[in-house]
């Protein structure tokens, strides 16, 4: 595990995810221009409670806000999938 996933992890703990699965695409974006700076390319799936009752756009902002001093330095694309128990 990479220190950017192992911290996105840390950061993610407040949501108390009953699950989190991220996947780490940035080979697949050698050479681009937002991999020049060394921001990863990630997929995150997170499923908490704390989502109950949430729309999609909220759960991706908690998410984003928990993350923000990593974007554009660790972080250059994340894609977010955010679930409650119940969706799964």
């Amino acid at each position: 595990m990479t220190a950017a996933i192992e911290l996105i992890r840390q950061k993610l703990a407040v949501l108390d995810p009953e699950q989190v699965e991220i996947v780490d695409q940035s080979a697949r974006h050698a050479g681009h221009e937002g991999a020049k700076g060394g921001g990863g390319h990630y997929i995150l799936t997170i499923v908490s409670r704390k989502f109950c009752g949430k729309s999609t756009l909220v759960r991706h902002r908690l998410v984003y806000a928990l993350l923000n001093e990593m974007m554009h330095k660790d972080i250059h694309a994340l894609s977010v999938k955010a679930y409650t128990p119940e969706e799964i």
